[in-house]
């Protein structure tokens, strides 16, 4: 079923967002990642232990910045990102969730564009995203392309045999 602009509109109006992480969002993070069936245990667990590092840490040991979208007390998606270690403002957008009840409805690109306002308020220059080349992940490559970014990178083979990884570029303008 199609969403209308109202539709879209009522959600936007519900939805906050919210950068620092509690420790709740530990597991809020794994559901999110666990539900979209991408993602191998092991990448599973690094999503969840960013989280306990920026909580253990702080943002800038760690280098891990968040963007929880919450409606009411729910985490109904997330990103996560931070700053490439020895750029001038480039940074890496790591991980992007939503939740499964909720995907198709506009909340992936609010997120981004929420991270995005971040990383320029940051001084980044550039975002950069890695995803793989893998059939499965044809949805996730159009969703960067439709939010603005451009392809400028395929390492063949990365991941695994038949699995490239694909790397995506967003230059931010004040």
């Amino acid at each position: 079923m199609a969403k209308t602009e109202d539709d879209l509109a009522a959600t936007a109006v519900s939805l906050g967002f919210r950068h620092q992480p509690l420790p709740s969002d530990v597991g809020d993070v794994r559901r999110l990642v666990t539900q979209t069936g991408f993602f191998s245990r092991a990448e599973i667990e690094i999503a969840e232990e960013l989280v306990g590092e920026r909580l253990a840490k702080g943002a800038a040991e760690s280098g891990y910045e968040f963007v929880f979208a919450t409606i009411g007390e729910a985490v109904v998606g997330y990103a996560c990102y931070g700053p490439i270690a020895c750029t001038v403002g480039s940074f890496d957008l790591y991980w992007l969730a939503v939740d499964q009840g909720r995907q198709r409805q506009g909340l992936g690109r609010q997120i981004v564009a929420e991270a995005e306002r971040q990383i320029l308020a940051a001084h980044g220059r550039h975002i950069y995203v890695e995803t793989s080349g893998r059939d499965q992940y044809e949805p996730t490559r159009r969703f960067y392309s439709q939010v603005g970014y451009e392809q400028v990178a395929v390492f063949t083979d990365f991941y695994a045999p038949g699995d490239d990884k694909v790397v995506y570029r967003k230059v931010l303008r004040p």
